[in-house]
């Protein structure tokens, strides 16, 4: 269940949250018709994802300047803090799981890792851009 400022019981962020704001941080401001060509979503579920953003102050809407009343939503500071700070939290929970790992099978798990990804992106035809 969601809470406030866009968290679930036990202090995690909601996962629609999580994954839209890692794709807005990425892309920059991004139109509801963006995001919903960017995740195969229809509108009206990412206007509801999105209005829960606005409310716990993680997005903000911005003037799209190319496309008169349009919008799109922006990362906010909170949002920006908060984002860090469940990253930080999955890469804590990750440590403790490859604590006695090797660095070579902690180095082929993320190549293995990173290669499904993309896959399952090239697959969907909807692939995320990579910093």
């Amino acid at each position: 269940m969601t809470g406030p400022r866009g968290r679930r019981e036990g202090g995690h962020m909601d996962r629609s949250a999580y994954i839209r704001l890692s794709r807005i941080r990425l892309e920059g401001p991004m139109s509801i018709g963006q995001l919903s060509e960017a995740f195969g979503l229809d509108p009206s579920t990412l206007n509801r994802q999105t209005a829960a953003m606005l409310r716990a102050g993680l997005v903000e809407r911005i003037a799209d300047p190319g496309a008169g009343i349009a919008r799109k939503f922006r990362i906010t500071g909170e949002g920006e803090r908060l984002l860090d700070e469940e990253r930080d939290r999955s890469v804590r929970g990750l440590d403790k799981v490859l604590a006695d790992w090797t660095p070579e099978d902690v180095a082929a798990f993320a190549a293995f890792l990173r290669r499904f990804n993309t896959d399952i992106e090239r697959l969907a035809g909807r692939p995320w851009p990579r910093p």
